[in-house]
């Protein structure tokens, strides 16, 4: 049985050992912290959204940007100070502007393929995660939001995903909560919320079952691979320990980028901040005042989701200033009053506010497969749709390995 080490315990990393126990293989996870998801996956927008699958590397997206630099609360704010990392990954990231259609098309076909094995392991395991699949509803204020939404609806459609144009007064039959005037909206009925935590915990507990470790608390030190084998070190309760695997896999979010070096490797990961609350509903007249659609909102680049009777999640921004966990207040400051203006009757007395750091790449897709040794593996830099792509990732990952010269070299041994 080939032994296989996956590090990471985020919703990548699990959905990895998850997949791969299913096929067989032998699986260890390596997580620095005490349980899975505690920090990409720990309080995310929450969405399933296959209608979120729009790529950003578009010029109106770059124009943006630097017309919104200087304003502290932008939905995108890049630090000025210039590195090298920042500038090699901003000068891929135009440069992948040509391929903005493919792309966009490219992601809404996996996040739907993603749907069927994401939904299926969660019955399959009996995983309670705050599922709601009542759709997403895209709202837009003015008619050239709503035109631009018209253009990416084409693009994903031809990936396979059905949204249609709602008028103000469909909207507010589909989320009749929502305050405010709007242009127009779209609505996407196959899309769904839950809660990232929950759903990650929960496979991480079913992949135990079927037989993987999960090595919590393990700080990776050290790790290499030659073309036969690969080996990790671990620091756990100030011991280092040294284990050999015959292959190992890199889902290690924004610390993707620095592990792929040491194994010869150049991913280009770079860490996007983004902001979220937890709205808590403690009084029944903001449970009632509060969405049970999740929302998009495209101008301030927004989404909501409404995990169970008692929480209200609003997440979003983008912030490029390297690997910075700070949590702001002036960037939590828009959240908290775009809820108090687009739902006046919810309560904010108590919100609980967090920070991730999205595994971005240039291109915007993630990468998964082989490095260029035989013995490594990648499944990781799935930027804003990381739970929305995960399980399909996860698969695919578990047929590049399942074929690769390594799996076959394990067998003969």
């Amino acid at each position: 049985m080939q032994r296989m080490a996956i590090i990471g315990g985020g919703i990548t990393g699990i959905t990895s050992a998850y997949a791969l126990v299913k096929r067989g293989f032998d699986v260890t996870v390596f997580e620095k912290h005490r349980y899975a998801a505690m920090e990409t996956s720990f309080a995310n927008g929450g969405q399933l959204s296959a209608s979120n699958a729009e790529v950003w590397n578009h010029w109106p997206t770059v124009i943006k940007g630097l017309r919104w630099m200087l304003k502290n609360d932008a939905p995108l704010l890049v630090n000025p100070r210039p590195t090298w990392h920042k500038l090699s990954w901003f000068a891929e990231f135009i440069a992948a502007i040509p391929r903005y259609a493919d792309n966009t098309t490219e992601t809404t076909r996996l996040a739907i393929a993603a749907r069927e094995h994401l939904f299926q392991w969660a019955r399959d395991e009996q995983i309670d995660f705050d599922v709601k699949q009542k759709g997403i509803l895209h709202i837009y204020r003015d008619k050239a939001g709503y035109e631009h939404a018209a253009k990416v609806s084409q693009l994903l459609h031809k990936g396979g995903l059905e949204r249609r144009a709602v008028t103000p007064e469909e909207m507010r039959a589909i989320e009749p909560t929502l305050a405010g005037s709007y242009y127009g909206g779209f609505f996407t009925e196959s899309d769904a919320t839950g809660d990232i935590h929950k759903y990650t915990n929960g496979l991480a507990m079913a992949a135990a079952k079927h037989g993987v470790k999960l090595n919590y608390g393990h700080q990776v030190t050290d790790l290499g691979a030659d073309e036969n084998s690969a080996w990790v070190s671990a620091s756990i309760d100030g011991e280092e320990v040294r284990q050999s695997f015959d292959s190992v896999v890199v889902c290690a979010g924004v610390g993707s980028r620095a592990i792929a070096a040491k194994l010869g490797d150049r991913v280009n990961i770079y860490p996007v901040k983004g902001y979220s609350i937890t709205v808590q509903l403690d009084d029944e007249a903001s449970q009632q005042a509060a969405p049970t659609v999740s929302l998009l909102d495209d101008e301030t680049k927004l989404v909501t989701s409404r995990l169970g009777n008692d929480r209200f999640r609003v997440a979003g921004t983008a912030e490029f200033n390297g690997a910075n966990r700070d949590i702001r207040n002036d960037r939590i400051q828009p959240l908290v009053r775009w809820v108090e203006q687009c739902f006046p009757g919810v309560s904010t007395q108590r919100v609980v506010p967090w920070a991730g750091l999205r595994p971005m790449l240039p291109n915007m897709l993630p990468k998964v497969g082989p490095g260029k040794l035989p013995t490594v593996f990648y499944n990781t830099g799935h930027g804003h749709l990381g739970w929305t792509l995960s399980a399909i990732t996860a698969e695919m990952l578990a047929d590049e390995v399942d074929n690769s010269p390594a799996t076959s070299l394990a067998m003969t041994r």
